[in-house]
């Protein structure tokens, strides 16, 4: 493909599971669809990020409460290599794939259905109309380029479009964590003994405990909003991947336990999110809301079930943008539950089904009635009341 000036029915921002997600579901939807994406690897924090761990659509009674493409996507990661539950660390009823075969199945996906993809391409500024969002100057290595698009879904992780348009947005703090990949002659023996190939990959992590609030108190954190704070979080992250190396080292050899693999993105979790319509505050997991497009299961605490409005992902102030995945209008406690793989596919489905409705309809995504987006959610089978799930 040609960089040049182009339009769509619907662009989207950001390749990063969230994204992915999006652009499936209005590509499916027959709307002429494109993703941009800075790095060359879909899936984001999930692939090039090496947070190869995907939490479970079950909540704590065993009861499925996710499904459509946040399901299909769990199947994709194991496509065209090992899934299993036997090495997360964060639960038995997570599921841990190889990043490199899960970026090759998210390739064949959006090529079948038909989403025009735009790698090595950095989304610089939203072009407006007045209050409207009309498409994307990006950069690419032709140069700058203008591409429109009827609707525009923000899918950088860190509200990058809908904070330069002038939507209103909240940023926070994020703890020193890294997740890497490594290669031991104990794992090798192991995966031959087993003849279980799965267990040459080996999870090699470190970093403050999100669940410990203290650690949230004294530890010091990064915006990841500037050149800088993203330059120190992830030299920060090497000299101490270098420390822990050089001590496992010490007790054995430099051959028998090394890093292979280190992420080619910075792993932040919570930046930037938008000031929605309505925004998911501490405290609302189990509560039923009218305008629901999908349920996810907490991640930390499954017995906790949330639904999540239309409204958090609709910007405020800003015509023709939707948010999708760990940018949505979520504070505190349930930005943390919502900014895993599981939701932000959850959110990315829904953005990506009402832009294809709202492209049909021939208004801005906030114009598109709630009931028209469960209605397609009710055709899928894809719950988004807990309460029809039997909870």
């Amino acid at each position: 493909m040609s960089p040049g000036e182009r339009s769509y029915d619907v662009l989207v921002c950001g390749g990063g599971i969230a994204g992915v997600a999006a652009a499936l579901e209005a590509a499916r939807a027959g709307r002429h669809t494109a993703l941009l994406e800075k790095t060359i690897l879909l899936g984001g924090l999930a692939t090039a990020g090496l947070i190869w761990a995907y939490p479970p659509l079950y909540d704590a009674r065993g009861v499925k409460v996710t499904a459509g493409l946040a399901e299909e996507l769990l199947h994709l990661a194991c496509r065209y290599g090992p899934g299993g539950a036997n090495q997360s660390p964060l639960g038995a009823d997570w599921t841990t794939f190889s990043p490199a075969s899960f970026v090759l199945a998210l390739d064949e996906a959006l090529v079948e259905a038909g989403v025009e993809i735009w790698l090595d391409t950095l989304v610089c500024r939203p072009v407006m109309q007045g209050s409207r969002v009309r498409g994307i100057e990006a950069e690419t290595k032709a140069g700058r380029v203008t591409v429109a698009a009827r609707v525009v879904i923000d899918a950088t992780g860190d509200a990058d479009v809908a904070h330069r348009a002038g939507a209103p947005c909240v940023t926070a703090g994020n703890l020193m964590a890294m997740w890497a990949l490594q290669a031991s002659l104990a794992r090798a023996r192991d995966a031959v003994e087993t003849g279980d190939g799965a267990r040459l990959l080996e999870m090699l992590t470190f970093g403050d405990d999100l669940l410990d609030t203290e650690a949230w108190a004294n530890a010091k954190t990064w915006t990841g909003l500037d050149a800088r704070s993203v330059t120190d979080f992830v030299l920060e992250g090497r000299r101490l991947l270098r420390e822990r190396v050089a001590r496992a080292q010490s007790a054995g050899s430099r051959s028998s336990e090394y890093p292979v693999v280190l992420p080619a993105v910075a792993q932040f979790r919570t930046t930037r999110r938008i000031v929605g319509r309505t925004t998911i505050a501490a405290g609302e997991h189990d509560v039923a809301r009218p305008d629901s497009i999908g349920l996810v299961a907490d991640w930390r605490s499954p017995e906790r079930v949330w639904e999540i409005p239309y409204g958090a992902l609709v910007p405020n102030g800003i015509a023709g943008l939707l948010a999708a995945g760990r940018c949505i209008a979520a504070e505190e406690d349930p930005w943390e539950a919502t900014r895993v793989i599981t939701p932000v596919a959850v959110t990315g489905q829904a953005a990506g089904l009402a832009a294809a409705l709202a492209v049909a309809r021939g208004v801005s995504p906030s114009e598109v009635p709630v009931d028209a987006v469960q209605a397609e959610l009710d055709a899928r089978g894809i719950p988004y009341h807990r309460r029809a799930r039997g909870g």
